[in-house]
């Protein structure tokens, strides 16, 4: 398993778990939370600060999840 897939084990979605919305390892701590504060610029060593269950890697799994979740083709013409 390569790293990337590796990262990517990180992320879990449950039905009845945060709305069925993804989250890291189980916990509930969702995607959707961790990328608007990074967004918002947040710096990594905060986000960690604030939320203590998480680990650097989990935010690495957040941003490959959101890249390959943005990753449309291209048409051309």
């Amino acid at each position: 398993m390569n790293q990337i897939s590796n990262l990517l084990t990180r992320i879990t979605q449950t039905p009845g778990q945060c709305g069925g919305r993804p989250c890291i390892r189980g916990i509930r701590i969702r995607v959707s939370d961790i990328l608007e504060m990074l967004a918002e610029n947040v710096i990594t060593t905060e986000v960690l600060k604030d939320f203590p269950d998480l680990e650097f890697e989990d935010i690495q799994a957040y941003l490959i999840l959101a890249a390959r979740r943005t990753d449309f083709p291209r048409l051309t013409a």
